[in-house]
This record gives structure tokens, sequence and C-alpha cells, in this order.
């Protein structure tokens, strides 16, 4: 009796093991909070203290401007007509993004772009840039030394790089100087923006809302949940915080295959599906190949003249083309060893795809990137 327990309990544990696990999905995860958003800042600064690999001044004129504008504003005037080389100094943009609910003195880190022809930033320092919003005002001041995580060498016409040289970062290079008029506790209402539009997502996350605190939220559309917020400043925050952390069911996905013409990457999730059909596919090739034939006369006193006649060679070869069965696929495993059995390489799988969804033998959206 002992034995035949141990049994069913080692049976009903290994049923445990191949049942496949429910997992919930938060809601932090799937949406987004209506103007809470970073915001993107750029300048335009110059880079100095570089080992004579900054911009060719003779090619970036506005380099040579950009100096002599920043060296009058301490107090240097420049003769005009002098001819200044300077290798060691680069016109740079600089990028930023700035974050939602930010305060002034708050650091944020900076990216710093070669905008002429300098082969490398690397021991440069940005000079004090400032970096504006959309609206044109001044939101963060950058300053400070780069850090470049390429690196290169050259030597008589012959070079060698690892990663970029013509583009470093500051972190914490950038102090905010204005904050942008986001409060929370002026609104009565905010909205959760679903990052994928679905209805049935839309649906959940609002009876989860509703669960924490009746009557609160409602799904105006696939995409937006709006929630009524609670009047005090505190308890906004407190509501938001638990809104964040709450779990729903998984939600049923589209099928879909991507795919990107540039690189020849095909991606397919897992609800692909795949009636039984048959496909035949083959490689066609046609090569031109131009000769030019030269044709002159015997001697040179026979009057003739030089001629080239062209002559051209026109082939085309068809490999393959056999017809090839694939069997119904009602999983993802099933779908690929399907395409599998076709041999074909990226390019050709594109197309078989696309004939399979016209055909209907494909059931999934197709995507090109």
């Amino acid at each position: 009796m002992l034995k035949k327990l141990r049994i069913f309990v080692c049976f009903i544990f290994m049923m445990i093991l191949i049942v496949p696990a429910s997992y919930a999905e938060r809601i932090r995860d799937l949406v987004t909070i209506q103007g809470v958003r970073e915001n993107a800042l750029v300048g335009y600064g110059i880079v100095v203290g570089l080992d004579g690999t900054g911009d060719q001044t003779s090619q970036t004129p506005f380099t040579i401007q950009s100096i002599t504008n920043m060296l009058s504003q301490l107090g240097i005037t420049v003769p005009s007509g002098s001819n200044m080389q300077l290798k060691n100094v680069a016109a740079v943009m600089v990028t930023a993004k700035l974050p939602s609910y930010s305060r002034v003195g708050q650091q944020i880190d900076v990216v710093v772009s070669s905008l002429g022809n300098a082969k490398s930033l690397r021991g440069g320092t940005l000079i004090m840039t400032p970096l504006k919003g959309a609206d044109n005002q001044v939101y963060a001041i950058a300053q400070g030394n780069l850090f470049v995580g390429g690196m290169g060498a050259s030597s008589k016409g012959s070079s060698v790089s690892v990663n970029q040289t013509a583009g470093a970062t500051i972190p914490n290079g950038a102090t905010i100087e204005r904050e942008l008029a986001t409060r929370l506790d002026e609104q009565d209402t905010i909205h959760l923006h679903l990052n994928q539009f679905d209805f049935t997502r839309a649906l959940k996350i609002t009876d989860a809302i509703n669960r924490l605190q009746k009557n609160s939220a409602v799904a105006l559309d696939g995409t937006t949940v709006s929630i009524k917020m609670p009047k005090e400043s505190q308890a906004r925050v407190q509501f938001l915080s638990k809104i964040q952390n709450l779990e729903i069911g998984s939600t049923p996905i589209s099928a879909k295959v991507v795919i990107n013409t540039r690189t020849g990457v095909v991606v397919m999730n897992q609800k692909v599906q795949l009636d039984n059909c048959s496909v035949a596919h083959g490689n066609l090739s046609v090569v031109v190949n131009n000769k030019l034939n030269v044709s002159q006369p015997n001697t040179p006193l026979a009057g003739g003249a030089t001629v080239v006649t062209p002559e051209t060679e026109i082939g085309i070869e068809q490999s393959g083309g056999a017809l090839h069965n694939l069997a119904e696929g009602t999983d993802l495993n099933h779908v690929i060893n399907s395409l599998n059995l076709l041999g074909a390489n990226p390019t050709e799988l594109m197309s078989i795809l696309e004939a399979l969804k016209s055909a209907g033998c494909l059931h999934a959206t197709l995507e090109t990137i």
C-alpha cells in the first residue's frame, strides 16, 4: 500500500512539472501614464583637448566660427584674417533626455557626437553647452570629460578601430536648470496608454483596477484606460503605486510573422499555424556577359579603321523547383520543421511566406519592417 502511495505521489509531482505554469503580467509593463514621459534635449557644443584628432578646420569652417564666438564671449578678440589650424578641437552635437518630474539641480547623462570630420573624441572635454527642448527653451547645461567606448590607431595610411570613436558619453554630464510644468495633483483623471492595441487587455486592466477601487477605471478603447484619481496628493501616489503592481492574467496574442527585408530576419510568434499545402521553389538566375572585340586592318597602309564590336551573351539557369508537401502545423515547432524541409534561404523564405499567406495556408499577419 505504501509503495502504491509513493507511486501516486510521484505521478502527481510529474504531472505538475509537465503542466505549463500560467504567468501573470504586471500593469507597469503594459502601459504608460499620460504625460509621464521623457523629453528630448539637443545642443551644439565644442570639444577641446583632443590629441590631434579634431576637425580639419579647412573643411569645417563652422568649427573656426564657433571657436571665434566662444573666445569673443570670454573677452578675447581674434584678429580678422588669421588662419587658425586647431587639430585639438571638434564641433559636436549634444543630446540628452529630460526625465519626467525632474527637478532643478538633478543631473542627467548626455551623448556627444562629432559633427565634423574629427577622427576621435578620446581625451576631449566638452565646453559648457546649453541643451534646448522643442520649445527652444534651455532646460539643462552640459559640460565635462568625454568617455569614449571605442579605440583606434593609425600609422602611414593604415588604420584600425574598435567600435565608434567619433561618439562619446558623459555620465551625469548635464545639470537641469528648468523644470517641466507637469503636476500630478492638478489632474482629476489620468489616462493609461497601452503599449499595444488590445481590447481584451484593456478590459482586464480595467477590471483589476476596479477590484482595487470600485468604479474608478473605464476602458475608453483598446489603447486608453481612464482612471479617477483621489483628491489628496499622497493618496494619488499610493493609488498609482498599487495600480502599477497589479497583475492580470496573460492575454491571447495575435499570430504574426515579422519580416526584416534589409537583414533577411524572419520572426514568428507562438500562435502561427500552417495548413497542409504543397510548395515548389527554385533558383532562377540570369547572367549577362558583355565582351568587346577589337577588329583592325592587317597592315597599317590598308586604309582601314580599327573597330570595336560588342558581343553579348545571355544565359538563364534554373535549379530546384521540386514540389514539397508541407504538413499541417498546429504549433510553432511544427511550422518551423515544415518550413525547414524546403531548404530555402531567408530571401526565398520571405517569398514563400507571402505566397502561403495569399493561398490561405498561413494563419498569421505578415508585417514587413
